[in-house]
């Protein structure tokens, strides 16, 4: 049987950090296996198809002109189509219906986010994501953003189930994820923050500072020991004042860390947006946090165990008014961050590739259209309207 082969041609080329006009990209099954500019993709494809074992022919995507990016990685996320990655009935559902939403809109591969919940509940969680990560590439694994999170920042998070971190939960939760927790969203001023990030980086998991109300020393040292990301940078902690900067100020003098922005219009204004992509070049990854009712009607939803109301596409709980999650695809936010905020379209595309794939140890075969890394992909029209998406090497959408 020959392996699938396709070569997309007369492309905008956006991927690492240029853009390159008259570009093609080969793909080889699930890798990129030629880029370059003008009609080499012509011998390209025919070299391909001489190589296929039994013959094979290549597919030949004539793209018009239209932008061509790597696929876009979300590394926080809790669901769409009516499903949350933490429903529990019938997590493998979920999971497919969600993710079908997120690939039509240009998200290749997640990181399936969970909030907070039980310690036996979250153990359950991370076993069924970590199932779907060994049958499923695109699932990159799972981000804990709870329980181990401050009160006075919680958002939509249960305030009954919060609490501090202690090594025998995280040891018990790593066991349970089986190599596959992603990220852990904590408070570094609560008890045993310390001992918990040490454990985390140890064992491999990006730690993200989040729903926290440190300050800016507290924060700092939180990412001197090992912290690598910030969680919604705006949402959830103190915000930026001149005599008291904040978790935000201490990403942002942080060589190395990662700071997630929700660009839908409803999170972070668009002048804060550009704020963040200046104080912090190359490490602003955009991100979703979607909720179950992205890719679905307004109405009444669950945000673990708390009630949330959407309106006009807004998600809020429904007591007390926070803002829970929201109802953004990333190819919104990316024509958000290009046509409103007027970031450069190269930069904007890192944000949705290359830098969320370094901040969850992926930097080496996610993130990019170079030989050798994934072959993830999505074309765009000159409008930043999704015609096609790949995910190793198969067409999605």
């Amino acid at each position: 049987m020959s392996t699938p082969r396709t070569v997309i041609h007369s492309a905008r080329l956006v991927t690492g950090g240029t853009v390159a006009d008259g570009a093609w990209v080969g793909f080889d099954g699930g890798t990129v296996a030629g880029v370059g500019t003008g009609g080499g993709w012509r011998a390209w494809a025919t070299d391909a198809a001489a190589s296929a074992s039994g013959g094979g022919a290549v597919e030949v995507i004539d793209a018009g002109g239209s932008w061509l990016t790597p696929g876009f990685i979300d590394i926080h996320c809790h669901g769409a189509g009516g499903a949350a990655f933490d429903d529990g009935a019938d997590d493998a559902a979920a999971i497919a219906t969600a993710l079908a939403v997120h690939h039509a809109h240009g998200t290749t591969r997640l990181v399936l986010s969970l909030v907070t919940a039980s310690q036996a509940d979250l153990e359950a969680r991370v076993a069924a994501i970590a199932d779907a990560a060994d049958g499923n590439p695109l699932v990159l694994g799972a981000h804990l953003e709870g329980p181990f999170l401050d009160d006075t920042f919680r958002g939509a998070h249960d305030p009954a189930l919060l609490r501090s971190p202690d090594p025998a939960s995280i040891a018990a939760l790593l066991a349970a994820g089986r190599g596959r927790i992603r990220q852990v969203t904590l408070a570094p001023e609560l008890p045993g923050a310390d001992a918990a990030i040490d454990a985390l980086v140890a064992a491999g998991v990006a730690v993200a500072v989040g729903h926290s109300a440190a300050d800016y020393d507290t924060a700092r040292a939180a990412f001197d020991r090992g912290a690598t990301i910030l969680t919604h940078a705006f949402n959830g902690m103190r915000g930026i004042h001149h005599r008291a900067p904040g978790p935000v100020a201490a990403a942002t003098h942080s060589a190395g860390v990662t700071l997630e922005v929700i660009n839908d219009g409803v999170h972070v204004h668009p002048e804060v947006v550009r704020l963040a992509f200046a104080g912090a070049p190359g490490r602003v990854a955009l991100v979703s946090d979607a909720m179950a009712a992205t890719g679905s009607a307004d109405g009444a939803y669950l945000l673990g165990t708390l009630a949330v109301t959407v309106t006009d596409g807004v998600a809020r709980l429904t007591d007390g008014g926070s803002i829970a999650g929201s109802t953004l695809t990333l190819d919104s936010a990316l024509r958000r961050a290009v046509t409103e905020v007027g970031v450069p379209m190269a930069d904007a595309v890192t944000a949705l590739t290359e830098t969320p794939a370094r901040a969850i140890g992926r930097g080496a075969d996610l993130g990019r259209l170079a030989a050798g890394f994934a072959a993830d992909a999505v074309l765009l029209s000159r409008e930043l309207q999704v015609e096609a998406v790949f995910a190793a090497g198969i067409r999605l959408a």
